[in-house]
């Protein structure tokens, strides 16, 4: 029999073994302490959170499972391990898309979301001009030029509103640029953000 402990981790409850309580608490410790300035520190922390709750959600098999050790490895193994204290800046860097792209991610899989922080009316352009790195005034001309022309592109626009998520979360906003929610990706987009 293993002691359990309740904790709120992203604003959401959880019952986790004594044992992977400690191992968590010991990585996200590690983590922070990679972040020099500790107001920064603080919301990537809140983003890492957030994520380490959003794994867990999705690898719990039922509701009331409790957290062990091997839960906590999946996390650990998604978020990725501690390695340097700063990010390195990448020379060759480009802008895209309205993020400044000076840091060098580990790249994932691309998904396409809205992009709810440079929309204008539901992200829908703005999405797209993340996903395919053209820029969003570009995107929103041709989608002006075809709705004129051809009048399909309102109908179009309004399906991919209906249908395309929006990128709320860290973890989505990373994979909408294609790259992997790791902690160490979320700790680098969370800086550039500011």
């Amino acid at each position: 029999m293993k002691k359990v402990i309740e904790v709120s981790i992203g604003s959401i409850n959880f019952t986790v073994e004594d044992d992977a309580y400690y191992r968590l608490k010991e990585y996200l410790r590690r983590f922070e302490e990679t972040i020099s300035d500790k107001q920064e520190a603080k919301e990537v922390m809140e983003d890492v959170e957030a994520r380490v709750a959003e794994i867990f959600q999705k690898e719990m098999k039922f509701s009331n499972q409790v957290v062990d050790m091997k839960l906590v490895q999946v996390v650990i193994d998604h978020l990725g391990e501690i390695e340097n204290n700063e990010p390195e800046p990448n020379a060759g860097s480009t802008r895209s898309a309205g993020y400044n792209q000076e840091y060098e991610y580990t790249k994932g899989s691309k998904r396409f979301y809205r992009d709810m922080d440079e929309k204008m009316i539901a992200g829908v352009c703005s999405g797209i001009a993340t996903y395919t790195g053209v820029d969003v005034t570009i995107i929103r001309l041709i989608f002006v030029a075809l709705a004129f022309a051809y009048g399909t592109a309102i109908l179009a626009y309004l399906i991919l509103w209906i249908v395309s998520p929006r990128a709320i979360t860290i973890a989505q906003k990373l994979e909408l640029r294609g790259y992997a929610p790791t902690a160490d990706n979320i700790r680098k987009f969370t800086s550039q953000r500011k």
